[in-house]
């Protein structure tokens, strides 16, 4: 796999970075090893973005990702300055990596052990085992060209894509089409089909929008394993800061940015605080609509208000963190609760947008791995339901939505949760906006979709303004915290690239 290109012509020079998230962290960590003075500047009152942390009354809930994949983007990571994972955190493999409970009764779970999962493909449909194995060879494949040529590079030109070496290794892998015309090839049964596209929703798309490509992600669940980080998502953060620290990178947290002011080689970033940072550089991990129409002035931006709103935002989410008392019977780790037929709600994210009236929805359950989550003889749980961007989010609407959440765990797991809750927070679309400045209250940025992968999402450099940067879900490769790290190094890549 390609190695990171030489980041050396930063060295000496100032960088401020707006944002803490993973985009934000590790590109500062690839600017602070190569010699770069660098400051990070995070709005609120600890790092991560989106993987911010909740502690209440012995409940310790990660509040964004849950999910840990695709370890080999962290070796890489961490490799990269002389380290391993497992020197800030180690990682258990869950057994099962998820259950899914379907709304007719019907129950399933993957495990590590990839027989067993082919077995279950083989109950569903005759001949399904079979096409398990095509279909995870396809992804495997993709996975390994596409992460090469694809993610890893940043290809943010037509002309990037014609070369030979480019067309060569494309040959073969699902470019054209949607994630729905590439299970359909394989798989009848609505429910394997469900089950090989539920990854979409990290991802931020549905299987009619989103490329083929992403098939990919097969073989990071069934192949690559799910995992979890000692102390959650959230450990993971502490363990990319230390590094950061290690390298010399300052951190200002509580400093939420109003203004960017000045040109290359002469920027000034002014906090509400009205503190300035002066550096010859500035990247921005925050929402890319924000930083444009909020911090920028208008003949500084590259986009007007009419490109944002043509956008497709990933959907946002109604969040439920609940503290319980007692078990939580069946439910593992990670637990999806599925409608046999999931059409109408993304239509409901995507198409005509509502409260989706019989959700999909993904419970996690943190304390069925980790003891240290929840107080001796509790459970510590969050429900996320997928729900549009721009959702009117009102309290009598969450009140209304936190009932039948409730109501419909306890009718289609079978653990009644309603009599036993002591602690209990919601999150939802206002939030992700006053919290992070998100577009439209998105829980992740630039949905995957078509019209909106590789070269067609917004580039890590400005052209309005040299010398101003953006990292994390908004550019390539894209949504997800794998890629926001991969992110962090393809901005570095390109700053050290214009410095020449």
């Amino acid at each position: 796999m390609n190695t990171v290109s030489d980041l050396s012509d930063v060295d000496g020079s100032s960088v401020v970075v707006i944002g803490g998230g993973f985009g934000g962290l590790s590109t500062a960590c690839y600017l602070s090893d190569a010699g770069a003075d660098v400051t990070v500047l995070e709005k609120n009152e600890q790092l991560g973005g989106r993987a911010s942390r909740l502690e209440v009354d012995g409940f310790k809930f990660d509040m964004g990702p849950s999910w840990y994949l695709m370890p080999d983007v962290f070796e890489r990571f961490f490799n990269y300055f002389d380290r391993e994972p497992s020197e800030y955190y180690e990682l258990t493999r869950l057994d099962p990596h998820y259950r899914i409970f379907f709304k007719d009764g019907d129950r399933v779970e993957m495990v590590p052990d990839r027989e067993q999962n082919r077995e279950v493909f083989e109950s569903y449909e005759p001949g399904a085992g079979d096409r398990f194995d095509e279909y995870l060879a396809k992804s495997k494949k993709n996975y390994e060209v596409g992460m090469e040529h694809f993610v890893y590079e940043d290809r943010a030109e037509l002309s990037d894509y014609a070369d030979w070496d480019v067309m060569k290794n494309a040959r073969g892998l699902s470019l054209i089409g949607s994630m729905q015309d590439h299970v359909e090839q394989y798989f009848d049964h609505p429910k394997l089909q469900q089950i090989m596209q539920y990854t979409l929703v990290f991802l931020g798309g549905a299987p009619t929008n989103t490329p083929a490509l992403y098939n990919l992600m097969s073989h990071v669940d069934f192949n690559m394993g799910v995992y979890y980080p000692e102390n959650g998502v959230g450990g993971v953060v502490d363990g990319i800061v230390e590094l950061a620290d290690e390298l010399g990178v300052t951190f200002h947290t509580n400093a939420p940015v109003s203004e960017i002011r000045g040109r290359e080689g002469a920027f000034v970033t002014r906090t509400e605080t009205d503190a300035e940072f002066y550096s010859e550089s500035v990247v921005s991990n925050a929402d890319y609509r924000h930083t444009e129409m909020e911090l920028l002035p208008p003949e500084k931006r590259q986009y007007d208000p009419d490109y944002w709103d043509s956008r497709t935002y990933a959907p946002s989410a109604f969040l439920l963190y609940l503290g319980v008392e007692g078990d939580v019977g069946d439910l593992a780790h990670h637990s999806l609760v599925l409608p046999t037929d999931w059409d109408d709600h993304f239509e409901q994210i995507f198409d005509d947008p509502a409260w989706p009236a019989d959700p999909a929805y993904y419970l996690c359950v943190p304390s069925q791995t980790d003891d240290d989550v929840a107080p001796d003889g509790h459970s510590n749980l969050f429900a996320l339901v997928p729900i549009a961007a721009g959702l009117d989010d009102s309290e009598e609407h969450r009140q209304r939505y936190r009932n039948l959440i409730l109501d419909d765990i306890a009718e289609h797991t079978g653990v009644d949760l309603r009599d036993r809750i002591v602690v209990e927070r919601s999150f939802c679309v206002d939030d992700f906006a006053d919290r992070y400045n998100s577009t439209a209250g998105t829980a992740l940025g630039l949905a995957h979709t078509l019209e909106q992968t590789a070269l067609l999402r917004p580039g890590h450099h400005s052209s309005a303004v040299d010398g101003l940067y953006f990292t994390g879900s908004f550019t390539t490769p894209g949504i997800g915290v794998p890629m926001c790290l991969i992110s962090g190094q393809l901005t570095a890549e390109k700053m050290a690239d214009r410095a020449t």
